[in-house]
């Protein structure tokens, strides 16, 4: 710790040289918000400081001599509502992109509409959105402490939105399971973008996504726009950025979970092209040499890339490509772990392969001023391999060891989608489009944990096969008048796996209230299929006819801008879920309370007769990062119930309860010429405890592996969590050249809580133990970009 201060010091020697302005150049798109043409002569400036530009005939302005810090970009259009944009941070060591998108007025006759400024931060990108809909932006992931570099660690200091497990980036929406969370890249579906991940998870350890190549994305936490299907829980509607059309960049960091990383971008031709390149390695292992505390005493080994190469815009449209891919291994070598491990055990050896590749295409061609056709396509495969091998006991000798269990999971999916949008009026606006999934798919896996060495495997899956899935969407948007904005749709789905298909309304209906407050009420029916295993199980009975998993999302949301830069919004949400995979006999189990983990229950048989409600009140306060100063304040309270086969209604497993985050930081200029900032964040997290099953503890030891005491379904309660984060950063701009760099120790659950997650039988001594969540975690981040 002594070392670490030292180096900040050095970091900021020579401070206190002459005052120097140093400046960076703004550039970036102005557009209409739903036609996506570019708006020629649009107003862009900075406040404070006298500087402005005009948009050219393509759109694109560029602005230098934008002073490094933190500034507020307006934008304004004749015709056109205005925008103000905070909190753009600005480095010497790489140029600022803004792309921004206005929105047309429309007038009704005599109602004369206010022509305010509105602040974008926050707003989604997406016209269609109604309520419970946030985006965020890379400076929100780097800077909020505890987030890990990590896009799910950071809504999960929105409302209604939970963190599951310190050690995984599972996501609680709401009180549903982690599974009902759908991943967009660039418009398509895609997978779950973690190192680590198996089949039918859309969490992982590790995030794969590399923050340095995000775009302002959208989040989605209930009734979600009609193009939005085969999710309950959530929706991330995640963009790459496009590289500097302009300067070639570069950025080189380090950070003890993401890894070691160098990113590459600049323009191809002189013409608007661009690319965009990065990789990164674990850096994980060198932490643990340390001593630090990740959840297993095992070494995780990691990589991942990442590519965005933008084309020039033509006659015949604009054409982009991307990618992104990850490869991930762990061995558990049961004589080198502690009996507490939290993923292995000390009587097993266990190996985990992971990896995964998403490439594809985008294009976009204007049929005229005001529609616009745009194509995907992407190809992906994934793949997760899995052994597991039993000692005999006494232990040691660690010698005769036999296989117990193998998984082998391999999937190739193929996507396309194509949309068409149109812009009647500045009033009305509309969408329709297709997508289809072919899933090519082999699953094998043999389980025989517990029994001996001459006992033959029972295969739980073994299926090689492909299916596809069809979505299709048209939705429209209508101003009746300055106040009122109407949106509806229609989102259908079939899947010919075993011919299921379903039809679902979506509506929301905003008014704005005056200028600075509007009141949303919106309304969805949502599907999902169930997780890949669940299908594919080859136990007690088939769950091949299983139908999507249903709900309907009911949700009334106020929002208030009461000052400048803070805001309150409130919500209040029902979710009603049918169609629940439940056991035909009558039991306490249902598929809500499954897909926090690497695997999913081994239940056969199952019949959608299983119910759920979801229900609870939100609020958040926030003000957004000026004069050097944040907060954000988030609280909800809501109750999750479900009922399975014996229809008795219990808590579910994500029933929390209440959860609520208090985050603030500060940043402080130093030296003469402001070159650097020191910065502090904190995050203060406290969550109700979840509820689990009981472990059957003379069931198990006979066994000889965990077995539940499905008697008693959800009906122990586990203690509540409570977490507290530091950061301290310096960001210092070089006077002599275009370099910046960045340094942040986040020392995470600096009271080392003994937050309980679950409780687990220990098959070496025969009884049952506490699991806690990662204690106290320094997390560390140094940056360059020149």
């Amino acid at each position: 710790m002594r070392n670490l201060f030292l180096l900040l010091l050095l970091l900021s020697a020579g401070l206190r040289a002459p005052a120097q302005t140093l400046t960076q150049t703004l550039r970036g798109s102005i557009t209409d918000k739903i036609s996506e043409q570019p708006l020629a002569g649009a107003t862009v400036s900075v406040e404070g400081t006298g500087l402005s530009a005009l948009s050219d005939s393509r759109g694109v302005f560029v602005l230098p001599g934008v002073p490094v810090g933190r500034v507020r970009v307006t934008v304004s259009y004749a015709g056109y509502s205005g925008v103000s944009v905070p909190e753009v941070l600005v480095t010497a060591g790489k140029e600022v992109v803004l792309d921004v998108s206005l929105e047309q007025y429309s007038r009704a006759l005599s109602e004369v509409v206010v022509q305010g400024t509105r602040t974008k931060k926050g707003n989604v990108a997406n016209e269609y959105a109604g309520s419970s809909a946030r985006s965020f932006n890379i400076d929100e992931v780097n800077r909020y402490a505890g987030g890990r570099n990590d896009p799910s660690k950071l809504v999960s200091n929105y409302s209604g939105v939970i963190s599951n497990n310190d050690s995984r980036n599972d996501i609680v929406v709401r009180g549903n399971s982690p599974a009902g969370v759908l991943w967009r890249i660039e418009g398509l579906p895609a997978p779950s973008p973690n190192h680590y991940s198996t089949l039918g998870t859309t969490g992982g350890p590790i995030s794969a996504l590399n923050t340095n190549a995000l775009k302002t994305s959208d989040f989605y936490t209930g009734a979600f726009p009609a193009e939005y299907g085969n999710a309950l829980a959530a929706v991330f509607d995640i963009n790459l950025r496009s590289g500097n059309t302009a300067r070639h960049e570069r950025t080189l960091q380090l950070n003890l979970f993401s890894g070691l990383e160098a990113m590459l971008e600049g323009p191809v031709g002189k013409k608007g092209a661009s690319y965009l390149a990065g990789y990164r390695y674990s850096f994980v292992q060198i932490g643990q040499a340390l001593g630090l505390d990740v959840g297993t005493q095992a070494v995780p080994k990691y990589q991942d890339w990442v590519y965005h190469l933008q084309l020039a815009k033509t006659k015949a449209g604009r054409l982009s490509l991307y990618g992104m891919g990850g490869t991930s291994s762990i061995d558990f070598l049961g004589r080198e772990i502690d009996t507490t491990d939290f993923y292995s055990r000390k009587d097993q050896d266990a190996y985990v392969r992971s990896n995964f590749y998403l490439v594809g295409a985008k294009h976009t061609i204007d049929l005229n001023a005001n529609t616009y056709l745009r194509t995907s396509v992407s190809y992906s495969r994934t793949s997760a391999t899995f052994e597991s091998y039993q000692y005999p006991m006494p232990l040691p000798p660690y010698k005769n060891r036999w296989q117990v269990s193998g998984i082998d999971d391999r999937q190739s999916v193929l996507r396309f989608a194509t949309l068409l949008n149109a812009k009647s009026s500045a009033r009305f606006s509309w969408r329709a489009g297709i997508t289809g999934e072919r899933y090519g798919l082999r699953s094998f896996v043999q389980d025989r944990e517990g029994k001996p060495e001459t006992e033959p495997f029972a295969v739980n899956r073994d299926y090689d096969d492909a299916f596809l899935l069809m979505q299709y969407f048209g939705q429209a948007r209508y101003k009746p008048t300055g106040r009122w904005t109407v949106i509806a749709g229609l989102h259908g789905m079939h899947l010919t796996f075993n011919n299921s298909g379903m039809l679902a309304p979506r509506a929301s209906v905003a008014y704005t209230l005056n200028p600075k407050s509007s009141l949303t009420l919106s309304y969805g029916l949502h599907g999902q299929l169930q997780p890949l295993p669940v299908y594919l199980y080859k136990g007690t009975g088939s769950n091949r006819d299983l139908d999507f998993t249903k709900a309907h999302h009911m949700v009334l949301g106020y929002e208030n801008r009461f000052a400048a830069n803070w805001r309150v919004k409130a919500e209040l949400y029902r979710q009603q879920l049918f169609d629940v995979p439940v056991e035909a006999a009558p039991s306490g189990f249902s598929m809500l309370n499954a897909g926090s983990d690497f695997t999913f229950p081994e239940k056969g048989g199952l019949v959608n007769a299983g119910t759920g409600t979801n229900s609870g009140v939100e609020l958040t306060i926030e003000k957004f990062l000026s004069g050097g100063f944040y907060l954000l304040g988030t609280g909800s309270v809501f109750d999750s119930k479900y009922k399975g086969s014996d229809g008795v209604e219990r808590n579910s497993t994500y029933n929390y309860g209440y959860a609520a985050n208090l985050l603030g930081g500060r940043e402080w200029k130093l030296g003469k010429g402001c070159r650097s900032v020191f910065t502090f964040d904190l995050r203060l997290s406290t969550i109700g405890g979840r509820y689990a099953t009981p472990v059957d503890l003379e069931a198990s030891r006979a066994a000889g592996k965990e077995v539940f005491d499905e008697a008693r379904y959800n009906s122990e309660r586990l203690g509540s969590y409570f977490r507290l984060d530091t950061k301290f950063g310096l960001r210092v701009n070089s006077k002599r050249r275009k370099l910046s760099q960045t340094f942040y120790l986040d020392l995470q659950n600096v009271t080392n809580r003994e937050n309980i997650f679950l409780r687990r039988f220990n098959p070496l001594y025969g009884t049952t133990g506490n699991v806690n969540q990662i204690g106290f975690f320094p997390d560390i981040l140094y940056r360059v970009q020149f």
